[in-house]
């Protein structure tokens, strides 16, 4: 995370296979803390989305539950920082972005699939 910040994204923002990498910053639920995540994400226009998969766990993620206690957060990918505001794709809302998520990454179906719970899709729409 140091170095995708201080490389202003030229470094970090790609995991091996080309896989595009945002830092997710945003505070803790029941700490207050602030934190920061990198998580490959998918653009839906001028909407970003990202994945609670946790790797096919049987629990959301932490900063999916930091998500939904506190909606307004920031990205960074590259050099850009922008201020956005996350909600939980709703069902219609999932069943259009999921494919899209598929086709970034592949493995999250086997995430899914390795999981009782249907992994929740974020929408990260900008604010201001």
């Amino acid at each position: 995370m140091l170095v995708y910040r201080a490389s202003r994204g030229l470094v970090g923002d790609r995991l091996p296979g080309g896989l595009p990498v945002l830092l997710l910053d945003h505070v803790g639920a029941k700490s207050a803390a602030k934190r920061t995540t990198p998580l490959v994400y998918v653009r839906d226009g001028e909407n970003i989305v990202i994945v609670a998969s946790k790797g096919g766990d049987p629990r959301h993620p932490a900063w999916f539950h930091n998500l939904r206690a506190h909606p307004d957060v920031g990205v960074q990918i590259g050099a850009q920082r922008r201020p956005v505001q996350a909600h939980v794709a709703d069902r219609q809302e999932r069943a259009r972005l999921w494919p899209k998520a598929l086709e970034v990454y592949p493995g999250y179906e086997g995430y899914q699939e390795r999981t009782a719970r249907e992994i929740p899709l974020v929408i990260l729409r900008p604010r201001g």
